[in-house]
């Protein structure tokens, strides 16, 4: 079972956090959030993979995210020189503001140039790189047009997110869509999208799972304790309050429907100091 990358969720201070929980769950690896492959940026100063990649209880993959190809090969060379050996690319963010530069779900609508970064990518990580992907951004067959073109390359797994990047994480994941990229595939192919936290599917395939897992977290009876020990890594992370308690507020939203949080949420949400949440521990 992988963790999938939540941006502001999953980070590197949440791993390490909560690396007893996830080994406890079954995850045996986690992808991180998007790093992006643009000129001028270096993979190896985002704070994801500081730890390298020997230093975190689960296996870590970086994710990237770019539309160009020259940028993804100079960045996994960088971090293949570092001693990562696997990558994963970023084909399914839905936000309108990265689609519509042809970077994450984007990339669905650039076949041609999505190509290249896939030669690019399994070039520089022979036998390490993976692909994330939505159905499609308009609709759920776009995908299926382009897997001639994806079973072209040698990828460690597809991982398909069963929604349309238009979803964004509303509405139901489209099973049927789903089956019939997994017919089609020539790799293996990893689910993701409204999974329970189980290692396979009922086809047993293997799964990436996500916002179910957070959500889980928020009904562990120790819950604040972890959340303690997120808390003091968050701070050693960034030096200073304000970002950790935006980060405390952004994981806590995912448990706001939950009855033990429900009332708590609203005072976590207008907390103006980290203080001021720690007090709630």
């Amino acid at each position: 079972m992988i963790l999938a990358p939540l941006r502001g969720v999953t980070v590197r201070s949440f791993r390490e956090a909560f690396s007893s929980v996830m080994e406890e769950m079954g995850f045996t690896e986690a992808i991180t959030p998007f790093i992006s492959a643009m000129k001028g940026i270096d993979p190896l100063s985002d704070r994801e993979l500081k730890n390298g990649p020997q230093g975190e209880a689960i296996a870590v993959t970086p994710q990237f995210i770019g539309k160009d190809p020259n940028e993804l090969r100079r960045a996994l060379r960088r971090i293949k020189d570092a001693g990562w050996e696997r990558a994963d690319l970023n084909g399914g963010c839905p936000f309108p503001m990265v689609r519509r530069k042809g970077r994450g779900s984007g990339l669905l609508k650039t076949p041609e140039n999505l190509s290249r970064m896939l030669e690019a990518g399994c070039e520089e990580m022979p036998g390490g790189f993976s692909f994330k992907v939505r159905l499609g951004v308009d609709e759920p067959s776009e995908l299926e047009k382009l897997m001639p073109i994806i079973n072209n390359f040698p990828l460690r797994f597809l991982t398909v997110h069963a929604r349309t990047a238009r979803q964004m994480y509303e509405g139901e994941c489209n099973k049927e869509a789903l089956e019939r990229i997994c017919a089609l595939s020539k790799v293996r192919v990893v689910v993701n999208g409204d999974l329970p936290v189980v290692p396979f599917d009922g086809a047993n395939r293997e799964t990436m799972v996500g916002r179910s897992f957070i959500r889980l977290l928020g009904k562990r009876v120790d819950i604040k304790e972890f959340l303690a020990k997120y808390v003091e890594l968050s701070r050693q992370e960034f030096g200073c309050d304000r970002p950790v308690l935006g980060r405390m507020k952004e994981l806590i939203a995912y448990w706001r429907e939950i009855p033990q949080w429900s009332r708590l949420w609203n005072v976590v949400k207008i907390c103006r100091t980290l203080d001021e949440f720690k007090s709630l521990l």
